[in-house]
């Protein structure tokens, strides 16, 4: 028997022992084909194939995945040669599984390698994307101004089945913000992988997961860019004042500024004002989007309001008879 036929009896009888996760679908001399797999999104076919000379030649490989990114498998494929080159003259096919299995261990974000890459083109130069593949999470800082939020992302093990998680948040923007952010950033991440409560299961096609991390982060950075530019629907004046020291945390003052649903900001006493003026009709709508305003702090319906300020007018008038009539 010749070197091949040795190594590809070794790789026959000892792959699947010494290679975690891995099930070998061929082992002859055109192609060994090895598939490695981790979680059903860390999954990765290695096709390989002996050179002219081998193994004084390094192998042919190619690298598939029907999750994983094809620019990812690409630099794995460099550098696996570049690994080739330093067992010439030796078996290097089961080293070269190996060492594409511990890159499979020791890079828990691969599964997110196109999000990350695509995160990244939308950050600006003051911002902060650090990777930390020990331990499978993205450090966050995004900038605007003076104004600032961080915080610690979780890549769980069977992304994108399950989503990231949001940890360790910091901001100086006010309380309300920061519930914001962290609130509807862990809602976006849930509804990628949970289904509406109103799905028709007859009518509508299975729910299948969706990654999140972009776009959690994408509203994140959305959030904080914009948010400090953003103006009072009714006075029209910048929300938040250039430094945040100077922001109205007193949920209850008249600057407080308040988020509606819609997500347009106003003063909290330009909003109580707007919503006690006409018109009543049809609800109270945002200047900008038009959409109906809901707001936790505004419970008062159409009817009673509008009652009310037809009490203030009138009584408004009685006092001008009066001071008519005293003049």
């Amino acid at each position: 028997m010749g070197f091949i036929d040795d190594e590809l009896q070794e790789v026959s009888k000892l792959c699947q022992n010494v290679v975690d996760g891995s099930r070998l679908v061929s082992c002859v001399r055109t192609m060994v084909r090895v598939e490695i797999t981790k979680t059903r999104c860390k999954t990765i076919i290695v096709c390989i194939q002996f050179s002219k000379d081998y193994p004084y030649t390094p192998l042919l490989i190619e690298l598939k995945s029907k999750t994983l990114s094809v620019k990812l498998l690409d630099g794995l494929t460099e550098v696996c040669e570049k690994e080739c080159k330093n067992l010439l003259g030796k078996a290097q096919v089961l080293p070269i599984l190996k060492f594409i299995r511990n890159f499979i261990d020791e890079n828990p974000l691969i599964c997110c390698y196109d999000e990350i890459s695509a995160i990244k083109k939308i950050l600006e130069h003051d911002d902060e994307l650090k990777l930390k593949q020990k331990y499978s999470c993205i450090n966050l800082k995004i900038k605007k101004g003076l104004y600032y939020f961080k915080a610690k992302i979780e890549v769980p093990d069977n992304y994108p089945v399950a989503c990231v998680k949001l940890e360790d948040a910091d901001t100086n923007f006010p309380p309300l913000f920061a519930r914001h952010f962290i609130g509807q950033g862990k809602e976006l991440a849930r509804q990628c992988v949970e289904p509406p409560l109103n799905l028709k299961k007859k009518s509508q096609s299975p729910f299948v997961p969706t990654p999140s991390l972009k776009v959690v982060i994408s509203f994140l950075i959305n959030s904080v860019k914009t948010l400090p530019q953003e103006h009072c629907q009714s006075c029209r004046q910048t929300c938040l004042p250039p430094n945040p020291e100077n922001a109205e945390t007193n949920e209850t003052a008249n600057m407080h500024v308040e988020r509606l649903y819609c997500g347009h900001l106003f003063h909290l006493r330009c909003l109580v004002t707007f919503m006690k003026t006409p018109p009543f009709h049809g609800g109270k709508k945002c200047p900008t989007c038009e959409q109906r305003i809901y707001h936790e702090k505004w419970g008062m319906s159409d009817k009673l309001a509008e009652e009310r300020w037809a009490h203030q007018q009138a009584r408004a008038r009685e006092l001008a008879e009066v001071e008519d009539f005293l003049t």
